[in-house]
């Protein structure tokens, strides 16, 4: 004699639901700000590098000008 079977194949949803704290939008702000500063600084730093290598004639006159001054 067969038994019939009977099989539950009941739906699993599964939900999430995405909560972003002000606290962390502000924190994703400010580590924008501090990169966007530390990029402007660097940008600038390398803008007058080249500014004294060109002035003083070249990077071995920059170097050894720099030299000078510390020597005194």
């Amino acid at each position: 004699m067969k038994t019939a079977t009977t099989r539950d194949q009941s739906k699993i949803q599964a939900t999430t639901t995405a909560t972003t704290s002000s606290s962390a939008e502000i924190s994703k702000i400010g580590v924008t700000v501090v990169a966007f500063t530390a990029a402007t600084i660097g940008l600038w730093a390398v803008a007058n590098l080249f500014s004294g290598i060109i002035n003083s004639g070249g990077p071995v006159n920059l170097v050894s000008s720099l030299f000078k001054a510390i020597g005194g």
